[in-house]
């Protein structure tokens, strides 16, 4: 039976809050539109075609929204490469333990693909994860569970096999649609999660065994 661990990238593996501000600030910025931090937070970790539209406009035209959103994250990824990301502490000793104890690995993010292969190329873990499935691969973004049951399916693991890993309110929700147990991880609120912690380095030794066996 293939055991699977289903990872959310930004603020679970790492902290890219920073980059993803600064690159939303100065490209509305570059479009006439100031933003704030504020609105920035309520939009952190959904897909740009969710975000922009409030930003842009309801009436803003299709091909604006996916020129600025690209223009979004090309600074992004440039940021990231220049600057350089480290996995959240215990991310990189979790993914590696699992990886030896032969769990099936896969990131489950809203980001774009080329995110998160500069993302994972950055950090130094893409050789541990067996798939990844980004903006590009679903329709619907979380609390749809669409993008966990999308990375199950490319484990070969079924629903009530694999624990997802999370920080946002989102993400767990989406994890309880597809009938997954879940972590979540976060320093600001505590989640409905399955278990949750404010650090991965919190996780007890057998807490993937366990969920799986409750």
């Amino acid at each position: 039976m293939t055991r699977a661990v289903l990872w959310d990238m930004d603020g679970t593996l790492v902290d890219s809050e920073e980059f993803h501000w600064l690159s939303w600030r100065d490209t509305m910025a570059a479009e006439g539109i100031p933003i704030t931090h504020d609105q920035f937070v309520i939009t952190f970790g959904q897909r740009n075609d969710s975000i922009l539209p409030r930003w842009l406009g309801a009436d803003a035209m299709a091909d604006r929204i996916q020129r600025v959103g690209d223009a979004k994250e090309e600074l992004y990824r440039r940021l990231v490469r220049e600057s350089g990301l480290a996995p959240l502490p215990g991310a990189a000793e979790w993914v590696r333990r699992l990886q030896r104890e032969n769990w099936r690995q896969a990131v489950a993010s809203s980001a774009p693909r080329a995110n998160l292969d500069v993302v994972l190329e950055v950090i130094g873990l893409r050789g541990c994860f067996q798939a990844v499935v980004s903006a590009e691969d679903v329709t619907a973004g979380k609390p749809d569970p669409q993008v966990f049951l999308t990375a199950a399916a490319r484990l070969g693991a079924s629903p009530s096999q694999c624990v997802v890993v999370e920080d946002a309110a989102a993400g767990v929700e989406a994890a309880r649609r597809a009938g997954m147990r879940s972590i979540g991880v976060s320093r600001k609120s505590t989640l409905a999660a399955d278990i949750a912690a404010s650090s991965l380095t919190e996780l007890a030794p057998d807490v993937f065994v366990r969920l799986l066996a409750s």
